[in-house]
């Protein structure tokens, strides 16, 4: 295998350089779906940095705080640096609606604590109700830590258009974690301008569309008892847009159809497509697609050497999110 050159961005325009793909870490706490050995964990985090991936995203509840302990484990074997964004705010001591300055502090030192770390280099609100992203007292408290030293910078994972345009107006945010693939296009005409403009970052999750957009999934593909891809398919654990991009799992699978026969190019995969398509935002800093295997690693990371999609694939897969996708994305958006 050739090795990966990694292209680096800064996230946001007064914030630190991170590499174009990043890793995102839920699997690593091992919620749902098959559970990662330490071993194994390790074997992806190492693989990420030997691919130039210099930015890890996590969160404290992500296994209860497994996936961070492993990651703060990883860290002190690692000579190279990484940044590392957790976040703060569905755990069932905050959330719905028990957040407290207390409580935020309490969070941030578990998290400092399980990283092996003085000082959070990211800290992101997590996908907290609308209602105190309005508030807007968080932030507040978010500036305090901020000037104690306890975290570097702060931003804001959303789920809706609306609430990140919420959050665009707090000083100060470096970031937004949003869901933005090929499937959910509507943050293409306001959102990302907005965030460009006022210097805000722009992390992408689920750029996969919960392995939708990987083309590997059929009628017949069984997931696990406790993978969301199967308990969550209808929203009912969770926001429904965290799952396949909110389509129906059916339709999903008609629409990767319909760009493999008539909008894929020759020489890329589906996998290249989806996330060479984000990339090719320039609002975007990083995507954080995650990894159960080496493989998935490399792959994920090598996207950072391919070239921008030709501008008619671009067109192509504009008209087909408007005349035919966008009408099936369910839940919040």
């Amino acid at each position: 295998m050739k090795e990966n050159k990694m292209k680096h961005r800064n996230l946001g325009r007064n914030g630190f350089q991170v590499s174009e793909v990043g890793l995102g870490c839920w699997q690593l706490g091992a919620d749902w779906g098959q559970d990662l050995s330490k071993e194994k964990a390790f074997e992806i985090l190492e693989e990420a940095v030997n691919n130039g991936i210099t930015f890890f995203d996590t969160a404290d509840v992500y296994g209860n705080g497994k996936s961070e302990a492993l990651i703060g484990e990883f860290l002190k074997t690692c000579e190279t640096p990484v940044r590392v964004a957790t976040k703060f705010g569905r755990a069932g001591n905050a959330y719905p609606d028990k957040y407290t300055k207390d409580i935020l502090r309490q969070t941030v030192e578990g998290s400092l604590d399980r990283l092996g770390v003085d000082s959070l280099d990211l800290l992101q609100l997590h996908c907290i109700p609308t209602q105190y992203l309005k508030d807007g007292e968080v932030f507040g408290w978010l500036r305090d830590l901020q000037q104690e030293g306890l975290i570097k910078h702060f931003g804001a994972s959303v789920e809706t258009v609306e609430e990140g345009l919420i959050c665009l107006e707090q000083d100060g945010l470096l970031s937004l974690q949003v869901i933005f693939n090929i499937f959910r296009q509507k943050l293409v005409n306001e959102l990302l301008p907005q965030a460009q403009d006022k210097g805000v970052g722009i992390i992408v999750r689920l750029p996969l569309a919960s392995g939708l957009l990987t083309g590997k999934f059929s009628t017949t593909t069984n997931f696990a008892e406790d993978d969301h891809r199967n308990f969550n398919r209808d929203g009912q654990a969770f926001n429904v847009g965290e799952t396949f991009a909110g389509l129906p799992f059916e339709k999903g699978l008609e629409f990767i159809d319909a760009i493999k026969n008539n909008i894929l190019p020759d020489d890329l995969t589906m996998v290249q497509l989806a996330l060479r398509w984000i990339l090719d935002h320039e609002a975007v800093s990083t995507i954080i697609p995650g990894a159960s295997s080496k493989q998935q690693v490399f792959g994920n990371a090598a996207v950072s050497d391919i070239k921008a999609l030709p501008p008619e694939v671009h067109q192509a897969l504009t008209q087909l999110y408007k005349e035919k996708v966008h009408e099936h994305i369910r839940g919040g958006y």
